[in-house]
């Protein structure tokens, strides 16, 4: 074989094609997500067809889970234990913070693996890594709109008609949605270097669902603790659903605003540390 020339290395200087990201600042990244929005997109409609893929069920599962989870509730926390559901219907006060509380612990898995469960990507081709934990929390909404659907049917059966207060809803599906991608880049940078939080994030969610106010209300923290108990960003969540869907008074605008501060700290930290960790995801799967 013969040895590369001086003319031969200068020649393939001259044609060597870097491909890397465009800048460094958050509105280049910004523009880069955008230029790959096609590649969002299918990542996000691959999601949604490989999750039900050779399922009996299909798309029922968006039902079930939390249709048999606010059956288990009824019977034990509103049957037996009796705990106060605010003069609403027990089953239909529960579902209310369900649906969303499902939404966001399937957005929040799904995103804290997305790099490591995409490593073939990742350490193949370059595109914005940010589309990959976008896609997984994007890609919930499509179970989030099938169990809304069946909440509306449950809110005919009981008789109970929305406020005025449902035109805010969106706003708390878009809180939903940053509280879950605002973790989700938190904990899927964090798995790249330390896979134990593969093994964290189900306990996790297993735990904070019973430290916010799904199975019970809020009226039951004592006033004194309530500011530290909506440090949990879901809290203005499920408070913002229960207030939209079931007419009832609007939640406590102090502790709302403070669980809203969290998630907008959440989405911004995670953001930043996301970026600050990319560049090593390669080299650490």
């Amino acid at each position: 074989m013969t040895p590369p020339t001086a003319r031969d290395e200068q020649f393939d200087r001259a044609h060597l094609t870097e491909i890397s990201a465009s800048g460094n600042s958050l509105r280049a990244e910004l523009r880069e997500l955008w230029a790959y929005r096609d590649l969002l997109v299918l990542l996000i409609q691959r999601d949604v067809s490989i999750r039900y893929k050779q399922s009996a069920v299909g798309i029922g599962w968006a039902i079930l889970q939390p249709l048999l989870t606010t059956l288990i509730f009824t019977v034990v926390f509103g049957n037996f234990a009796k705990l106060p559901s605010e003069g609403y219907p027990y089953a239909l006060y529960t579902m209310c913070a369900l649906v969303p509380w499902t939404f966001f612990a399937r957005a929040l898995t799904g995103a804290s693996g997305s790099i490591v469960g995409s490593a073939n990507m990742v350490t193949k081709v370059y595109f914005p890594r940010l589309v990959l934990p976008i896609s997984k929390t994007v890609s919930g909404l499509v179970d989030f709109v099938v169990a809304f659907v069946m909440l509306i049917v449950l809110l005919a059966i009981y008789r109970v008609t929305p406020s005025l207060g449902l035109l805010m809803l969106p706003v708390f599906i878009l809180l939903a949605l940053a509280t879950a991608l605002g973790i989700g880049l938190w904990l899927t940078a964090l798995n790249v270097k330390y896979r134990d939080i593969g093994l964290l994030v189900p306990f996790l969610t297993q735990i904070w669902m019973y430290v916010s106010p799904i199975a019970y209300s809020s009226q039951i923290v004592p006033q004194k603790y309530l500011w530290l108990y909506s440090l949990n960003p879901i809290y203005g969540v499920v408070e913002g659903f229960r207030w939209a869907l079931l007419g009832k008074a609007a939640p406590d605008m102090g502790p709302l605003a403070l669980s809203c501060g969290v998630v907008v700290l959440m989405l911004m930290s995670g953001i930043w540390f996301f970026r600050r960790t990319e560049r090593e995801f390669a080299d650490n799967i």
